[in-house]
């Protein structure tokens, strides 16, 4: 009798019980105990855990596919112990730990991943936009989205998007550091909404580091300090007429970022004080009042030429009270620093100077001021940093240089401007 009781602790049929009635996939016996709210169960060939659960008031049963060894079954209690306190704070995804259970469509929620596509996700942040933007900075998104981004992914599982296909793409656009950037804008944002919706756990994007990514020369061109002459400068300002040569010569005077004087508004002129207020930067047509950093929101001391390219822009953007500057094709703020790009293209060909993009304006102030002797703590902040770190590791060389490259105007403040400015 206790041969047969331990054939029976072991799984065998109980007495009233044929062997040929035992039902498939039934409990084991209690040869191996189990925790609460797990189970062990057998089938023909092979065994499995099952863990139950309360979620939405309904018992959940999911079955993971373990042989019942110590581990596995002190795995199954953690991971219980784990969904449990995720629904009690709230924030237990099901699709993220049973991407393939059939309870999903029961609670209405989306397979983690599975059979969702890039496409899918862009055309929801494109929705987005719809809801948020302006109509000159849709059109900017849905040029990228539909000539560059939904036909490269469009038809791409989320699965499949990793950080090495990302970066094989990256290189066969064949672009500049910034306008790869603003391409990816509309792709990051469709990204984090897979996030957001537990179809991911993180961001490819975020692994793929676009300088040691992109060709060197591509990077290079955009951040390499090369900054203009004295007498390109003038070519340059020469070759340009109406509002693009305002814009230019004011980023030429502040050391502005192109994506912050695109944004600059009128409200931030302070003439009495000759100061511009940098409190927002324009992206792909959209006015971002965040700027990177802290220091990014400051004062910037409007020198000669700056003030004389504000006067001159007036009759173009003053009456209407926003942007200061506008795209002349458009006579609308400018969407973005491509198209602000397309113009210096033009206008530095016109010149016959050896091209440089618009962002060597800034380098131009920035290396002419240290130059002619300005404090680096004072270019520091007005170039936007929060401390000397990047101004002398940058701009170095040109500290101990004499003379500036620029005329003379470029670092004398606004004496005799005071009539006739505001």
């Amino acid at each position: 009798m206790a041969r047969w009781q331990s054939m029976q602790n072991c799984g065998w049929p109980a007495v009233d019980q044929p062997a040929g009635s035992r039902r498939m996939g039934s409990k084991m016996g209690t040869s191996k105990s189990s925790p609460p709210g797990v189970e062990l169960r057998s089938g023909v060939q092979s065994e499995s855990i099952r863990i139950k659960f309360m979620y939405r008031g309904t018992e959940c049963r999911e079955t993971l596919k373990f042989a019942h060894s110590k581990a596995n079954i002190k795995y199954a209690e953690r991971l219980r112990g784990e969904i449990l306190n995720a629904i009690a704070l709230g924030n237990f995804s099901y699709a993220k730990y049973f991407p393939d259970s059939t309870q999903l469509k029961k609670f209405g929620l989306q397979p983690r991943g599975k059979d969702v596509t890039v496409g899918d996700l862009l055309k929801q942040q494109f929705e987005i936009y719809e809801r948020i933007l302006a109509p000159s900075t849709l059109k900017s998104y849905k040029r990228v989205l539909n000539k560059i981004l939904l036909e490269q992914w469009g038809d791409t599982l989320l699965t499949n998007l990793t950080p090495a296909a990302l970066r094989t793409w990256i290189v066969d656009l064949s672009l500049k550091a910034t306008s790869v950037r603003q391409i990816l804008i509309p792709l990051r944002g469709a990204l984090e909404l897979a996030i957001n919706d537990d179809l991911i756990d993180s961001n490819p994007l975020d692994r793929v580091k676009l300088q040691k990514t992109l060709d060197r020369d591509a990077y290079k061109a955009e951040y390499e300090v090369d900054p203009f002459s004295a007498q390109e400068i003038a070519a340059i300002l020469g070759a340009a007429q109406g509002q693009a040569r305002n814009v230019f010569q004011f980023a030429f005077y502040t050391g502005m970022r192109p994506s912050e004087y695109i944004a600059l508004r009128w409200e931030s002129i302070d003439w009495a004080g000759f100061k511009a207020k940098v409190e927002r930067s324009r992206v792909m047509g959209e006015s971002r009042e965040e700027l990177k950093t802290r220091a990014g929101r400051r004062l910037v001391d409007l020198r000669r030429g700056a003030v004389e390219a504000l006067v001159a822009q007036k009759q173009h953007s003053f009456l209407a009270g926003g942007l200061v500057f506008f795209d002349p094709a458009t006579g609308q703020g400018w969407d973005n620093t491509q198209r602000l790009s397309l113009f210096w293209a033009a206008m530095i060909k016109k010149a016959q100077v050896r091209y440089r993009n618009p962002y060597q304006t800034r380098h131009t102030f920035a290396s002419t001021l240290l130059s002619t002797g300005a404090n680096a703590m004072y270019v520091a902040k007005q170039m936007g940093h929060t401390d000397t770190t990047m101004i002398t590791r940058t701009y170095g060389r040109w500290v101990e240089q004499e003379g500036g490259v620029l005329p003379d105007q470029y670092c004398k403040m606004n004496d005799g401007l005071k009539a006739g400015v505001a």
